[in-house]
């Protein structure tokens, strides 16, 4: 009869060869049983194995061909140490035993990730070049509570996954192993037998660099972390208040902007790397006034028509462009040069890749298992379940990855809306209310409120923008407020309203007069971005130059008024690649770089150089982003002036000295002697003018003297006349704050 030891080893064993067993470490190893050391090895591709100690080799014996190896120490009562010598058919490999170590993970890092309170996950889940007692190797962790076996797989076990099974610690759900003897750049998998028994190769949910697509395997990352040089870019950063500093974005996608000195390569492999284009990126956006970057997702993908929205890589670079090193070689060289990085971040959804997040471990693991909760129809995607702590904890794990490993300056979460409501682009029936019968999704607004909030506490400085295109109130308002604790909201409605405005003739403007002057009634209800994106040049929206009214002069003229109003309008701004230069086809992501030849063309190179002025005006005049978020920053002059298409406001900086008077006629009719008020006495100097022949215009500025008379207009105590040039902007300033 078998003793009760006994009957737990012969159980385990059997797990083992079945490939169903949790706890390999129980049985593999070196172990003291019955006053004797036992070692056993399980590698059913071995010829033959040996305990070396001592520098003695001892052979063990395999157990009727099974692959199970064991030596027994008669006279030794305490453990030893020892490697294990394997061989193979044309090679011999000498190492530690994978099975004799501690697990790396300590019981507060185990408790904090099933809580979803681990704010440094990533240093502990996924792969790690670690130092144990001496050993080199790499240490594997990943969650998968369902799985009946996890293993991990590559080159190095020949993928198969007898050879490597991993360990469950406990019942929280977390799988580890350390290999001895595996070093960066290593690739690797883990094979997981689901509780359905299905057998499926999955890529680390943690891993921080995988193959390039098609490949999709995970790699060893660098032990060494990268040497950062930005240490005084970090320090403003954290003292700066984004809300009050200026803030000109220029939104890009690394595969496709080629960029004015750049020519895209044929093959998409070859690509530029991460540091070709920091260097040409930081180039050209110094050049052209922008404060900061966003980037179209950078997280690995793997299709490239996705644009990086289709996200299994949640804290891997992709490697279109080079490593992990390399994409922190590009932020580093960002913040040297003064410029501010945001990410595009997708907690949304995930695609349904076999490889990847979806039914992890034989369950809906990640996603929710009622598809009215867990599928997003509109992309074919799987929904997180926000509800659950290890998935909380994989998402805010991710987000303050990049904002802690990569030094971001600020997330911009994509498709927040989605995340909110429940039935979100769905039918009646085909969504669950929740407890209390509403459509709100509560288990999504608590994680994005503690996302925000760990956000902002961690990495003082940083900006997370909302990409919401709803009137869900306080978005970007304080948590004790009531708010979701963004600092920034994308406005969808500004955008929508003004590219339908310029879209219409002229002659049509006065009866939609309303339509353009309808965002100050909600600019100040959140702290808005103003965005001119990706999404607004693709799918037959047509490119923002191909959306202008008029002939090929007339769509020049209102595109430069409409920038003007961009720049001098409340709130941050956002303009994608190719706008800046009128741009005349959409933006095309399939291997297709921004026109840049348009550049050789007088109209194009003209709105391409008073953009780069504007910009340049926009960051000269704290008026334009000093106070954007209270009402003190905006005062109408005349807002009502339908009749002839004629918009006037003050924006006021802090102290209020140093105001701009912005005029847009938004007809292509001269106005000679327009009258205007203004707030303040004196001498008034026209310091911007779209219509400048240089930019594109037919030179119909205001070059003369300009003194105010007294007499009420517009509510003001006095007046100036000036021309206002048609399809054009004006900007006027007190010419005493010019000193």
């Amino acid at each position: 009869m078998k003793t009760k030891s006994e009957a737990q080893e012969s159980s385990i064993w059997n797990d083992i060869l079945n490939g169903s067993c949790r706890s390999p470490h129980d049985f593999l190893g070196m172990h003291a049983e019955n006053g004797r050391i036992v070692v056993r090895v399980y590698d059913p591709a071995a010829k033959a194995v040996s305990v070396i100690a001592a520098k003695k080799r001892y052979p063990m014996c395999q157990l009727d061909d099974t692959g199970l190896f064991v030596c027994y120490f008669d006279k030794k009562k305490e453990l030893f140490a020892y490697k294990i010598e394997k061989q193979y058919d044309e090679s011999i490999f000498t190492s530690e035993d994978p099975y004799c170590f501690l697990p790396t993970l300590g019981e507060m890092d185990i408790y904090l990730f099933n809580q979803g309170e681990h704010h440094r996950v990533f240093d502990v889940m996924g792969a790690h070049v670690r130092n144990l007692g001496g050993v080199e190797g790499v240490s594997f962790a990943v969650w998968a509570p369902n799985a009946k076996r996890v293993s991990v797989v590559g080159d190095f076990n020949c993928w198969d996954g007898r050879r490597h099974p991993m360990r469950m610690l406990g019942l929280s759900g977390i799988w580890e192993l350390f290999i001895p003897g595996l070093k960066s750049g290593d690739v690797y998998k883990f094979e997981v037998r689901g509780c359905d028994d299905s057998i499926v190769l999955k890529l680390d949910p943690y891993a921080r660099r995988t193959e390039l697509r098609p490949n999709n395997a995970g790699i060893v990352p660098e032990k060494e972390p990268f040497r950062w040089t930005d240490d005084a870019w970090m320090k403003k950063r954290a003292a700066t208040n984004p809300l009050e500093s200026p803030m000109n974005i220029y939104e890009v996608h690394l595969g496709t902007w080629g960029g004015p000195g750049l020519k895209l390569p044929e093959v998409k492999e070859t690509f530029n790397n991460y540091r070709e284009l920091a260097v040409a990126l930081a180039d050209y956006v110094l050049k052209m006034g922008y404060t900061h970057v966003e980037l179209l997702p950078v997280m690995e993908h793997p299709l490239d028509q996705s644009w990086g929205y289709q996200v299994t890589g949640f804290y891997a670079p992709t490697a279109r462009y080079g490593t992990p090193e390399d994409f922190a070689w590009f932020m580093n060289y960002m913040h040297e040069h003064g410029i501010g990085v945001f990410l595009d971040w997708v907690p949304a959804h995930f695609p349904r890749d076999t490889f990847s997040l979806g039914r992890f471990d034989g369950t809906a693991l990640y996603e929710h298992a009622d598809p009215r909760k867990g599928e997003q129809k509109d992309w074919g995607t799987y929904i997180f379940n926000f509800g659950r702590n290890e998935v909380r904890q994989f998402l805010i794990g991710s987000a303050l990855f990049w904002l802690d490993q990569y030094h971001a300056d600020g997330l911009r979460v994509d498709a927040v809306a989605s995340m909110l409501y429940l039935n979100y682009s769905r039918n009646d029936g085909e969504w669950i209310p929740n407890q209390y019968g509403g459509c709100e999704n509560l288990e999504a607004i608590d994680f994005i409120r503690h996302l925000n909030e760990l956000a902002h506490k961690l990495y003082p400085g940083i900006s997370m923008i909302a990409e919401e295109s709803t009137s869900w109130p306080g978005v970007s308002r304080p948590i004790y407020l009531g708010g979701l604790g963004f600092t920034f909201k994308w406005n969808m409605g500004w955008m929508h309203d003004t590219l339908d405005y310029f879209k219409l003739d002229p002659i049509y403007r006065s009866y939609h007069h309303g339509q353009l002057a309808f965002s100050i009634c909600y600019a100040f209800s959140e702290n808005f971005i103003l965005p001119l994106s990706h999404d607004e040049v693709v799918h037959g929206k047509l490119s923002l130059f191909g959306r202008m009214s008029g002939d090929y002069v007339q769509k020049f003229a209102n595109l430069r008024a409409m920038y003007v109003l961009m720049a001098t309008h409340p709130g941050k701004k956002l303009i994608f690649m190719g706008g800046e230069f009128a741009q005349v086809i959409e933006w095309n992501c399939n291997n297709q770089s921004v026109d840049w030849l348009l550049l050789k063309y007088p109209a194009h190179d003209s709105i391409h150089r008073m953009v780069a002025e504007l910009n340049r005006f926009y960051l000269k005049h704290p008026a334009l982003w000093e106070d954007d978020f209270t009402p003190n920053g905006f005062q109408w002059i005349d807002g009502g002036d339908f009749t002839q298409s004629i918009y006037s406001f003050i924006r006021w900086d802090k102290k209020r000295r140093a105001p701009l008077v912005v005029i847009l006629n938004l007809t292509p009719v001269v106005r000679n002697d327009f009258n205007i008020g203004v707030p303040l006495p004196g001498e008034w100097v026209e310091v911007f003018n779209t219509d400048r022949e240089e930019y594109g215009g037919t030179g119909l500025l205001n070059g003369q003297k300009m003194f105010t008379s007294p007499g009420e207009w517009h509510g003001q105590k006095q007046f100036i006349t000036l021309r206002l040039p048609w399809l054009g902007a004006v900007v006027l300033a007190p010419k005493s704050s010019l000193k």
